[in-house]
């Protein structure tokens, strides 16, 4: 009698465990895409599909946006966001933010104007230019990694405060004199393709970015910073480093845009690249990078900069006035954070509806009499 009470007490706990482990996997493990479906139905695939439609409607609405030409003003138009999208992608991955990119950009064109009036040597004019880039990102990182100061306090305060240098440098002037063999290449076309020439260089830093976010330990560390500081801490990153460098680089990327701005137009002003910031961030959130950090791809972004271009430009070839472009980058800034919130909470609906449906196919007939 003992041992067939023994058993009838066993069984029943082997069962309740068996329904328990079965419940937490049905609650803790959601179904997802795998392998090529993962590829072709993620979120980058996704952007690349709109572009190429919103790429397709422009050539068939707009009859002058299917030329080379148009491709070169596009390129060029572009390029100074997707430089700056590419540290700003990696700085949004770890949670932070840095506005006052645009304002690093006018404050190396207004140094270099200052220099080059000056009669010093275009090289060194191009390399303080550059210098001044790298150290207001430092700046900025000090005060966020070093320091501890939220991001956004930070960087709304130097928007203001390197925007009001460049105007101290230069003031209301604006220089135009710069060598006009530098002008023509930054403007030059790969034959008769459209393509810049100076697109070279901006694919070698778009490769160098996404080789780093994706492919080495400090690129992952940056995902684990945007999920939690303290666990990335745990396990051996060094926060402020990390997040120290980001600044770095992004100030030195946004000196390379003021740079290009300065001799693409052969102007040197105090409010060159003014408002580029909220194109950047449009462009990296609408690209897939989570505000709240922890996700995001250079594919992604690339994708994400290249659509809001198209758009503008082809909204500009239809005689579209300047104040719709802004109301458009922001609708796709609103859009790009609200869409993956609503997305979420629609997939988690769907997948506590299943969990609740399955529940009770996972539950054995014989746990109710136990």
């Amino acid at each position: 009698m003992s041992d067939t009470k023994h058993t009838e007490m066993v069984e029943p706990t082997a069962t309740s465990a068996v329904s328990a482990d079965t419940t937490k996997t049905l609650r803790d493990e959601p179904r997802g895409r795998t392998g090529w479906a993962r590829i072709l139905l993620g979120r980058d695939a996704i952007m690349i599909y709109l572009l190429i439609a919103t790429i397709v409607i422009a050539m068939i609405s707009i009859p002058r946006f299917a030329s080379p030409v148009t491709v070169g003003f596009l390129l060029l138009d572009v390029i100074p966001v997707l430089l700056i999208a590419m540290p700003m992608t990696l700085i949004i991955i770890t949670g932070e933010i840095d506005l006052s990119v645009a304002s690093i950009a006018g404050l190396t064109s207004a140094l270099m104007g200052v220099l080059w009036q000056a009669g010093w040597d275009i090289g060194v004019v191009l390399a303080l230019g550059l210098v001044v880039g790298v150290l207001a990102g430092a700046f900025n990182g000090f005060l966020v990694a070093v320091v501890g100061l939220p991001s956004l306090a930070v960087t709304i305060g130097t928007l203001a405060l390197f925007r009001g240098l460049a105007l101290v440098v230069i003031g209301d002037n604006a220089v135009a004199n710069f060598p006009p063999e530098l002008t023509a290449f930054f403007t030059s076309k790969i034959g008769a393709t459209g393509i810049p020439t100076v697109m070279i260089g901006v694919l070698i830093i778009v490769v160098a970015f996404g080789v780093i976010l994706h492919f080495t330990p400090f690129g992952r560390g940056l995902y684990a910073l945007g999920f939690s500081t303290e666990a990335a801490r745990f396990v051996g990153i060094h926060v402020a480093r990390s997040k120290f460098w980001l600044y770095v680089a992004s100030g030195g990327v946004s000196a390379l845009a003021g740079i290009y701005w300065t001799l693409r137009y052969s102007s040197a002003r105090s409010d060159n690249a003014s408002g580029l910031e909220l194109a950047v961030i449009a462009a990296v959130l609408l690209g897939g990078v989570s505000i709240f950090g922890g996700k995001g791809s250079i594919p992604g972004v690339v994708a994400g900069v290249l659509l809001i271009g198209t758009i503008n430009y082809a909204l500009r070839l239809g005689r579209v006035s300047d104040v719709v472009l802004i109301i458009v980058t922001g609708t796709l800034l609103i859009a790009s954070v609200v869409a993956p919130s609503i997305l979420d909470a629609v997939k988690r609906r769907r997948h506590d509806r299943r969990v609740r449906r399955e529940l009770p196919q996972a539950q054995p007939s014989g746990s109710v009499s136990a």
